[in-house]
């Protein structure tokens, strides 16, 4: 029976995680597996994956394939080089020392690499939110613009209307006067 590294689907609808399993080929999705390896979650900025390093290997070492999905996540995680470069040492092309000194010098420009796209990712939403304080605070200034615009006409009619109420009882006195003489 051939032995399968895939996903098993976990979560609820559109929030869906994964765990990494070894399973029968013949066995359903979320169904029976021989071991759990790890958990993935597309769902995180960068995706979270979780993977116990030596049992992928280990069973990678034994033959078991794993799906494409599975193939990018072991290939990110480095299982697959590792394998690779554990076949060199097998025939005989390099010793051990070599082996794990070439796995160290690419999980080091891996974790670089990594950390820069992470930082880029940081500087994007640092940015983004400077961008959004600076329009709201020009959203605020303008607003508080208008807002003065309109007291100061505001006082200004209350100041028109108040002098025109002065007046009238002048010019109504001034009539008074006129037609108490005429």
């Amino acid at each position: 029976m051939p032995v399968k590294i895939r996903l098993a689907r976990h979560g609820r609808k559109r929030n869906a995680y994964y765990y990494i399993v070894v399973a029968n080929s013949r066995a359903p999705r979320d169904g029976k597996f021989i071991e759990r390896i790890g958990s993935y979650n597309p769902n995180t900025n960068p995706a979270t994956i979780e993977l116990d390093f030596d049992k992928a290997l280990n069973w990678m070492l034994k033959g078991a394939q794993p799906t494409d999905t599975a193939r990018s996540i072991l290939s990110e995680e480095g299982v697959l080089y590792k394998k690779h470069v554990l076949g060199g040492v097998n025939k005989g092309a390099f010793d051990a020392e070599t082996a794990e000194a070439k796995f160290e010098a690419w999980k080091a420009a891996k974790v670089a690499k990594q950390q820069a796209n992470k930082d880029a990712l940081t500087a994007a939403n640092d940015s983004a939110k400077a961008e959004q304080l600076a329009k709201e605070a020009e959203i605020k200034e303008a607003r508080a613009q208008e807002l003065a615009k309109r007291k100061a006409d505001a006082e200004a009619e209350a100041a028109a209307a108040a002098a025109e109420a002065e007046a009238a009882p002048e010019a109504e006195a001034e009539e008074n006067a006129d037609t108490a003489e005429a």
